[in-house]
C-alpha cells in the first residue's frame, strides 16, 4: 500500500513537500520510530477520542500517552477512546493503527501537543500503513496544525 490517498491529496492541496520513509512492518509507534531510526519524540502519534459532540484526534509524541483526565478537565467533555471499529470506519483508506496525524485531511477536530510544534526539526507522521512514514519539516507541520488547538495533552 502506498500512502493513504486522502493524506496524499491533502498534502498536495496544501502544497507541502514531504518525503516517504519506508521501514519494516511495525505495530506500535515506539517500534516504528526504532525501525525508521528516528527519535520517538519526533514521531506524531494519533489517538482518536469520542464524546457526545463527535470525534477528536489528539496528536502527541510517540513516546508519550494522552492524559485523558487533563483533556476532560480542560474541555469539560467526557472523552473516551474511540473503538477499533469506529476508527476503521473513519479512516477507511488506512490500516488499523496507522492513522496519519492530520485530522483536517479527514475533517476532524484536532488537538496537538506543543512538544511537536518545533519549527526547526522534522516531524514524522504515519502514512496510512505499517510500512511508511511521512517526513515533514517542522515549519510545514506547524502550518498543517494551524487550525488545531494546541497545549500540553500528554504525560
Amino acid at each position: 500500500m502506498a500512502i493513504a490517498l486522502t493524506l496524499q491529496e491533502f498534502l498536495d492541496w496544501e502544497e507541502v513537500n514531504y518525503t516517504v520513509i519506508k521501514h519494516p512492518i511495525t505495530l506500535s509507534s515506539i517500534s516504528t520510530a526504532e525501525a525508521a531510526h528516528i527519535p520517538p519524540d519526533h514521531l506524531a502519534k494519533t489517538v482518536v477520542l469520542v464524546d457526545d459532540y463527535g470525534f477528536v484526534m489528539v496528536v502527541v509524541p510517540a513516546d508519550q500517552h494522552v492524559d485523558l483526565q487533563r483533556l476532560r478537565k480542560i474541555y469539560n467533555r467526557n472523552f473516551i477512546l474511540a473503538s477499533e471499529q469506529e476508527i476503521e470506519d473513519l479512516f477507511y483508506d488506512c490500516e488499523q493503527g496507522a492513522i496519519p496525524a492530520l485530522g483536517e485531511a479527514y475533517g476532524f477536530e484536532m488537538l496537538v501537543d506543543d512538544v511537536l510544534l518545533r519549527e526547526n526539526e522534522d516531524i514524522y507522521i504515519e502514512g496510512g500503513d505499517h510500512r511508511a512514514l511521512i517526513q515533514l519539516n517542522g515549519q510545514d507541520f506547524k502550518h498543517l496544525m494551524s487550525h488545531a488547538e494546541h497545549g500540553h495533552f500528554c504525560h
